[in-house]
C-alpha cells in the first residue's frame, strides 16, 4: 500500500477545491492527509469546510497586519532573517509597482505576514503546500522557506487557464474577453514568477458561441475539483517511488 503524503492548504474564500481535495482524501482516491488549513481571511467558508472534517485552521489575517503597517514598520518588526536586498534581487511579481518605496513596502508587510504563517506551517510535518484558492502573493522569503531543496518545489496552485496563457487573476475572464474556444485550468508548482512554475496538470473544455463568463466560471471549476486531486496523488505518487529507489 502506497504510505499517505502530509499535505497543507491555505485558502482565501468559500473553499470549493479545497472540499474536492477532502472529499478525494476522505473516499481514499488519493493518497493524502490534510494536516491543515489556514486563511488570510477570518470567517470564510473553507475554514467551516476544514473544520467540519475535523482539521486544524487557523487565520494570519493579512488586512489587518496591512493596515499596522501602514502606520509604520520598524525593523523589530521584521523577521530576524528577513533580507531585504536578497528578496528584491529574487521578486519578479511587483515591477509594475510605481516606486522602489512601495516595492519594499510590499515585500516587507508580506514578510510580516508570511513568517506568521511559517512559524504554524513549519510546526508539521509537511510533504506539500497546496493553495487552494490563496489569493495572496508568496514572496520569495516565503518560498525559499518552504522549497529548501534547490529543484524541488513544495507549493502547488491552481489557475483558471491553460498556462502560459493567461496568467495574473482572471484567467477565465481574460479567456472568455479574447474570444477562445477552449478554457481550461492548470495545476502548477510555484516559483518567483507570475504563474511561472512547472506545470503538473491541465484540464480543458469547449466554450460555446453562446456562453457567458458565468459559464465559463462553471465549467473551469468542475475541472479544477477533478483535476486538484490527480495532480496531489502524482505528487505522492513521486514521493513514494523515490522511498522505494532509497
Amino acid at each position: 500500500m502506497s504510505k499517505k503524503i502530509n499535505v497543507g492548504t491555505l485558502i482565501s474564500g468559500g473553499g470549493t477545491n479545497l472540499q474536492a481535495i477532502i472529499d478525494a482524501c476522505q473516499s481514499n482516491l488519493i493518497d493524502a492527509n490534510i494536516l491543515f488549513t489556514g486563511s488570510d481571511n477570518p470567517g470564510v467558508k473553507g475554514l467551516e469546510r476544514a473544520q467540519k472534517a475535523g482539521i486544524d485552521t487557523f487565520v494570519v489575517d493579512y488586512a489587518g497586519i496591512i493596515r499596522s503597517c501602514k502606520k509604520g514598520i520598524n525593523d523589530a518588526d521584521l523577521p530576524a532573517d528577513f533580507n531585504l536586498e536578497e528578496i528584491l534581487s529574487k521578486q519578479k511579481l511587483v515591477e509594475h509597482i510605481a516606486s522602489k518605496e512601495q516595492i519594499v513596502f510590499f515585500l516587507k508587510t508580506r514578510a510580516i505576514a508570511e513568517r506568521k504563517l511559517l512559524d504554524i506551517i513549519l510546526a508539521y510535518d509537511m510533504d506539500l503546500l497546496v493553495l487552494a484558492g490563496f489569493m495572496r502573493v508568496l514572496t520569495p522569503y516565503f518560498i525559499d522557506r518552504i522549497n529548501t531543496e534547490p529543484g524541488i518545489y513544495k507549493i502547488m496552485n491552481i489557475h483558471p487557464a491553460l498556462l502560459p496563457s493567461f496568467p495574473g487573476t482572471d484567467g477565465y475572464g481574460d479567456t472568455f474577453r479574447y474570444g477562445c474556444k477552449i478554457g481550461g485550468c492548470t495545476v502548477h508548482y510555484i516559483d518567483y514568477g507570475e504563474d511561472t512554475g512547472p506545470i503538473i496538470g491541465q484540464k480543458a473544455f469547449a466554450i460555446e458561441d453562446n456562453d457567458t463568463l458565468d459559464d465559463i466560471k462553471k465549467k473551469g471549476l468542475e475541472k479544477e475539483w477533478e483535476l486538484f486531486p490527480q495532480c496531489i496523488q502524482k505528487f505522492a505518487d513521486s514521493q513514494n517511488k523515490k522511498s522505494r529507489n532509497k
